[in-house]
């Protein structure tokens, strides 16, 4: 049997836990926060004083910080991308609307919230170039990625598993970053969607863990594979207007980096955190070929802190069009 039809026979076992997977990591539309659970009501009367309360708090935020929020919202509404390769991977199929596409679809709902109510807050905030925003947003859609995944879901799912776990983080420290400048309500609102972003790590990281099970051997390849040539993040085609494809996302990355809300150590723990929860150490029958993979996974972390530790960020930031310094 081919490795695409072995996939396909996994996928078809697996799908059947699918509805128990969504009522397990999803949540209700009724139940969920919404955007406007986080931002001023347009059809109150304090309308006006609390966008003047936003603009006034996001003065104390300083320009690294504007860049990476920025940023993060960009990555957050390129979702058409992330949807429409996903539903394309082998076992999802959304003609047939399967639990596999089904689970796609709720997943993309839920995300779609993070784009949204990051989209107003900036918007809101007056400390924005919007336009120079969405023509950036536009490009990265428009663009799309290539992740390295292609069709098969083992691959699509180590990236999906290592991915939510990086943008929890992101949010999270972005979240710590406003608390400490006294903005606490845009802290909530990047702290819950941290928790999204954590909730659908373990939700990927279980199907995962399910295929080792029935696949060890494949699913172990699989994981080396992605580590060898290394996640991409998502916005790694990320532009400016009048840019070319993925000149700037070095350049948001180092801003990441500078103010400590993503960096090469992070993703050295994130491959930590999967190598353990995955518990590769402990899985049996596995063939010589994914032996000498698990070997190279294991030794993996340790070679690629070495090489973190030597990177130096640069202390000047790059003028990015989305935010102007003078609006600070």
């Amino acid at each position: 049997m081919s490795l695409k039809n072995v996939r396909l026979e996994v996928m078809s076992f697996l799908e059947k836990d699918v509805e128990s997977l969504i009522k397990k990591y999803l949540i209700p539309v009724e139940t969920i926060w919404q955007p406007t659970d986080f931002l001023p009501n347009s059809e109150s009367d304090t309308f006006i004083d609390d966008v003047k309360e936003i603009r006034e708090l996001s003065k104390e935020l300083p320009y690294d910080f504007w860049v990476v929020l920025v940023g993060d919202m960009i990555t957050e509404e390129a979702l058409p991308t992330y949807e429409s390769w996903l539903m394309d991977v082998e076992g999802i199929n959304q003609q047939e609307r399967n639990g596999w596409s089904k689970w796609i679809r709720h997943w993309t709902a839920e995300e779609n919230r993070h784009g949204d109510v990051l989209n107003k807050y900036l918007y809101l905030s007056g400390r924005v170039n919007m336009k120079e925003i969405e023509q950036t947003t536009q490009h990265l859609i428009a663009d799309g990625f290539d992740i390295g995944t292609a069709q098969d879901p083992y691959k699509n799912f180590v990236y999906t598993s290592f991915q939510e776990l990086a943008t929890y983080v992101s949010h999270n420290r972005v979240a710590k970053l406003a608390k400490a400048k006294g903005n606490k309500q845009l802290s909530r609102m990047c702290k819950i969607i941290a928790g999204d972003e954590m909730r659908h790590h373990h939700a990927y990281s279980e199907f995962v863990e399910r295929i080792f099970k029935v696949d060890p051997s494949q699913m172990m390849l699989a994981f080396q594979h992605m580590m060898k040539q290394k996640i991409t993040m998502p916005a790694h085609f990320l532009r400016e207007s009048g840019g070319k494809i993925g000149t700037i996302f070095e350049e948001f990355s180092n801003t990441a980096q500078r103010i400590g809300v993503y960096t090469s150590t992070d993703y050295v723990d994130i491959l930590q955190k999967l190598i353990n929860r995955w518990e590769i150490d402990k899985i049996t029958n596995l063939s010589d070929e994914a032996e000498k993979a698990r070997d190279y996974l294991m030794k993996l972390p340790n070679r690629m802190m070495r090489l973190a530790d030597r990177i130096k960020i640069p202390e000047n930031s790059y003028q990015f069009k989305w935010v102007e310094p003078a609006k600070l």
